[in-house]
């Protein structure tokens, strides 16, 4: 019932559409059964009269045929109504969950890849819908039809009655056997599993390309087939223990006329009424199929109801994902000067600390850059900026006001971001650039495109900076990519500038025209760098080496150098990197 109330909330002003579903069901069900009451019927006056003059048969096959269509008319009518509600249910859902989505906090995105966001609310919606517009119909005949059955069969002999009770009972018994905690468990399972699949179907795709340059395809496939194989090993097992319980149960369900017949062997030998107990014999072998097709649809009910409480459970998990807390008196940036104070932070359920203790100031204009190891802390702090989480001790503020103070679309209008993974939509060049600025005007985006060092790359697309990135094999390069993003960023022109590793997966040739680009982005603004490569940042105002989430060093290039610590041994080790060359021994032979 709470999955039922819940659903009912997304069904908007289509809500009464779902008990009329149910009424014409019901109604549907109960028109299909008279056809057996006229069948019977008509057996009778056979046997009664012969089938002479005057006799009724004529009208009852009338009355059987127009009952069988009068049912078949309302369950049409029962499950366009059930479809109406159940697609605005469905539309609702994904509406409303990605309205609540696109509201939360940028770690969200960290926690959740798009392949889990799309499995959860795409396929969970669909989930629902079919259980609304298929299943939910069904409820009401499913409890009406074995009531109406069995006091037909209790009116017409409750001696044969009594015996198709015993398979009934036994498919009871099996029914609650399979449905226990250990089916509920699998639905748990299987939800999780089936996500986990989509998750590494939608990372593997996407890492198609860098796989293929670096012939890692049998390593990156691996976790892929892992999942797979995990889901089949689930199911094959859980297929193979309830294999004996569900083929008894199919033979008993689908078995009455074994229990009745024997009965009415005995009732004839007892009575000598032949043509009144074969008359009854004949209903009820009509009437038990119903039987077993009404339980037979309880139990895809209650799976299927099981599936769409799952489905709706992880939805609500999905969405109830905790939104940062809004101050009620927001302050407007006026400087943009950032500082950190004694912060520290842990990312949700992990044991260790992401940073601990870290207090630096970046004063307005100047260019601060964070450098260390993969997993330091540096890119939690950069996103500690912006709010992508709430620190969990200390301060993080900007002009001397809280982060936590500002509203987010403020916080967002002052920030341009640029990530090592760049993201580009699949519209025009033209949007994309765009999107930096939604107002800008051509010339305004002609500027930021000679800016960014895209100039060659538009001339070389199709339709300019109309081409369309994705369709019809128009693809950009890493590094092409990341000037698109630069472009979006300098068309922003948000005084404050964060670059995670931004040349990271550019060749040589982009990575000059990115730092090119990069240089007419930083002019004049308050910027934050992270980067492995250390000749991008020796010109940087302050050198933040992080190691296990503390500042172990500070200073300029040339002080982290006469430090002889932890800087310079980076340095050193970056200098015989780029030196490394790759040449072919000759054959002395």
């Amino acid at each position: 019932m709470n999955t039922l109330k819940k659903l009912r909330q997304y069904m908007g002003n289509r809500k009464i559409l779902f008990p009329v579903s149910m009424l014409l069901s019901a109604l549907s069900a109960l028109a299909g059964m008279l056809p057996f009451i006229f069948i019977w019927l008509i057996v009778k006056e056979l046997l009664v009269t012969g089938g002479t003059p005057g006799s009724d048969v004529s009208v009852y096959a009338w009355w059987a045929a127009g009952s069988a269509v009068g049912g078949v008319i309302l369950y049409f009518a029962a499950l366009m109504s059930s479809h109406l509600a159940a697609f605005r249910v469905e539309s609702n859902l994904r509406s409303e969950a990605m309205q609540k989505v696109i509201k939360m906090p940028l770690g969200f995105f960290d926690t959740n890849t798009s392949g889990r966001i799309r499995k959860i609310i795409d396929d969970n919606a669909s989930v629902t819908h079919s259980f609304l517009a298929h299943q939910l119909p069904d409820l009401a005949a499913t409890v009406l039809i074995p009531i109406v059955s069995l006091i037909l069969m209790f009116v017409f002999d409750w001696r044969l009655g009594l015996a198709s009770l015993i398979p009934i009972f036994i498919s009871f018994l099996l029914m609650g056997f399979m449905m226990n905690s250990e089916g509920r468990s699998f639905m748990q399972k299987y939800m999780t599993s089936l996500e986990e699949m989509n998750t590494e179907a939608v990372e593997y795709v996407r890492g198609i390309p860098v796989v293929k340059v670096f012939q890692q395809t049998i390593y990156s496939f691996k976790n892929f087939h892992k999942s797979i194989l995990n889901y089949n090993k689930m199911v094959y097992n859980y297929t193979l223990m309830w294999k004996q319980p569900m083929s008894i149960y199919i033979v008993v369900i689908n078995g009455f006329v074994f229990f009745l017949a024997p009965v009415a062997i005995l009732l004839i030998d007892y009575s000598g009424d032949y043509a009144s107990v074969i008359l009854n014999f004949f209903l009820f072998v009509l009437v038990t199929p119903v039987f077993s097709q009404g339980i037979m649809k309880s139990m895809y009910l209650n799976q299927a109801l099981g599936q769409a409480a799952e489905a709706m459970e992880r939805l609500d998990n999905l969405i109830a994902f905790a939104n940062l807390p809004i101050s009620g008196n927001p302050k407007k940036i006026e400087r943009y000067d950032i500082s950190f104070k004694d912060v520290s932070f842990s990312y949700p359920d992990a044991e260790q600390k992401a940073i601990d203790g870290i207090s630096f100031s970046i004063l307005q204009g100047k260019t601060v850059a964070l450098v260390g190891a993969s997993g330091s802390g540096k890119t939690t702090i950069a996103r500690l900026i912006p709010r992508f989480w709430d620190v969990s001790k200390g301060q993080v503020s900007i002009g001397g006001i809280n982060v936590k103070d500002i509203e987010s679309e403020e916080l967002m209008d002052k920030i341009s971001f640029v990530f090592q993974n760049t993201k580009l939509f699949k519209t025009s060049l033209l949007d994309n650039i765009r999107y930096g600025n939604p107002d800008a005007t051509m010339d305004d985006v002609h500027r930021a495109v000679d800016m960014a060092q895209c100039r060659e790359i538009i001339e070389k697309q199709p339709l300019g900076l109309q081409t369309k990135i994705g369709t019809e094999g128009t693809y950009l390069s890493g590094g092409e990519q990341q000037r698109i993003v630069l472009a979006r960023a300098i068309l922003k022109n948000a005084p404050i500038v964060i670059l995670d590793e931004a040349t990271a997966f550019a060749d040589p040739e982009n990575e000059h025209l990115i730092q090119q680009a990069l240089g007419e982005l930083t002019k004049g603004k308050t910027v934050l760098i992270i980067a492995h490569r250390l000749t991008s940042i020796v010109d940087a105002d302050q050198i933040l080496v992080i190691d296990k989430g503390q500042i172990a060093e500070q200073g300029t290039h040339k002080d982290l150098l006469d430090k002889n610590g932890i800087y310079l041994r980076m340095w050193n080790e970056y200098q015989q990197s780029v030196r490394w060359t790759i040449r072919k021994e000759a054959n002395n032979a």
